[in-house]
């Protein structure tokens, strides 16, 4: 987390173009059957590891990563980052009465941060341009996006050349956990890797099958993946 929010400070005070995404579970298994998914995530200048299933996943493999860095605690962290430096975020996506909580909450927890503006993420895509256009005018250092994979990934690769903010991250369903629609899990749940259980409880009509695919899905790759990279290591031996 130390080392992410030092990045990001870094590009907004030398004013040098950043792209940052996080990957979890979802995603991963998404990128496997969505090459302009892949592309998006891979091209992009900093990648944290979101979900602790992929980092647990990760180290069963041998792959070693510091600790998870979840999306919305970069995002929390980096409003302070920005109420501390004077750097002015731009908030979009997420629905209008969202929003409207997230600048509640941050007039409370950042009384002198300047939010250099936002729009909520129901668009068509002829809207765009101008939407693109205005976060420009606004002279915001860092800009956060707030909508659903893929289409968070797809907006910021296919403008990232054209934004003028230094930082940009998609953040997903940040807004949500911050400005109080969705309740975060408990710390205990989080650390078991339970967080994703937590979510499907609240909302499990929209959530159990998605979570179902995913996750099944993450296990066979993960499977295959410990199999082959054993296999090689006896045959290596």
């Amino acid at each position: 987390m130390a080392e992410t929010l030092a990045i990001a400070d870094e590009a907004m005070t030398l004013r040098r173009p950043l792209h940052h995404v996080v990957v979890n579970v979802a995603k991963l298994v998404n990128m496997r059957k969505n090459a302009e998914l892949q592309e998006d995530v891979a091209t992009a200048d900093v990648i944290n590891v979101d979900g602790i299933g992929v980092l647990w996943g990760a180290r069963l493999c041998g792959v070693e990563f510091p600790e998870r860095v979840a999306g919305v605690d970069i995002m929390i962290n980096l409003l302070g980052l920005c109420a501390k430096r004077g750097f002015r975020p731009y908030l979009l996506g997420a629905e209008q009465h969202v929003l409207d909580a997230v600048t509640k909450r941050l007039a409370k927890d950042h009384p002198n941060l300047v939010v250099a503006g936002m729009r909520n993420g129901y668009f068509k895509p002829e809207d765009e341009a101008a939407i693109v256009e205005a976060i420009n005018a606004s002279d915001a250092n860092c800009l956060l996006v707030a909508m659903p994979t893929p289409r968070k990934e797809r907006f910021l690769k296919r403008y990232r050349d054209e934004l003028a903010p230094s930082f940009v991250m998609g953040v997903g369903g940040s807004f949500d956990v911050y400005g109080g629609k969705v309740a975060r899990a408990p710390k205990l749940i989080q650390a078991a890797g339970l967080e994703w259980l937590f979510r499907v409880a609240q909302e499990p009509r929209r959530l159990w099958r998605r979570y179902y695919d995913t996750n099944t899905a993450y296990a066979g790759l993960l499977l295959r993946e410990f199999w082959n990279r054993q296999q090689r290591r006896n045959v290596n031996s």
